[in-house]
C-alpha cells in the first residue's frame, strides 16, 4: 500500500524548514500499512503547566496521517489534504519522547481515514487521533 520508493530518510529530508523540524518530529519507520515517528517533549512542546500541549500532539498526528495518505497514492496524479482531525488526550507527558503510529481505517477513491496512536516511553496511550483526508486529482 505504501509507495516502496519512499524512505524514512526522504520523509525526514522533506521536513526541513517546516513545523516538523521546529518540533523535532522524526520519522522512524515505514511499513506496508503504517508509518511511525517520534517527537521529544520539552519546553517547545509544553503548555503553561509544563505538560505536553495537546496542539503538539495534534501536529504529530496530522503529520503522520497526512504523510501516510500521500505515501499511499501516486503523488504525480493526486494531492492529499486534511478535511477533519480529532484527538482525545488521555495522559499527560512532562518530558522524554512520545511515539506515534498511523494505520489506515479506510482507503477510498476520494477519501482516506487514518488512526494515529501516540504513546509515551512506557508504551502508555497519550493521545488517540483520527484524520480524514480528501484525495484530490491534480490538474494538469
Amino acid at each position: 500500500m505504501m509507495n516502496t520508493e519512499i524512505t524514512v530518510e526522504s520523509l525526514n529530508k522533506m521536513s526541513k524548514n517546516t513545523m516538523m523540524e521546529h518540533l523535532e518530529i522524526e520519522f522512524t519507520e515505514i511499513g506496508k500499512d503504517f508509518i511511525k515517528a517520534k517527537m521529544p517533549v520539552d519546553h517547545r512542546h509544553h503548555q503553561p503547566f509544563g505538560l505536553l500541549h495537546g496542539g503538539a500532539s495534534v501536529v504529530l498526528a496530522e503529520t503522520l496521517g497526512s504523510v501516510a495518505a500521500q505515501c499511499s497514492v501516486d503523488s504525480s496524479k493526486y494531492a492529499c489534504v486534511g478535511l477533519d482531525i480529532n484527538a482525545n488526550h488521555i495522559r499527560g507527558v512532562k518530558s522524554g519522547y512520545v511515539y506515534g503510529i498511523t494505520t489506515p481505517m479506510h482507503i477510498g477513491r476520494s477519501t482516506q481515514v487514518w488512526e494515529i496512536k501516540i504513546t509515551n516511553e512506557q508504551n502508555e496511550l497519550v493521545c488517540i487521533s483520527r484524520i480524514t483526508m480528501a484525495i484530490l486529482e491534480k490538474k494538469n
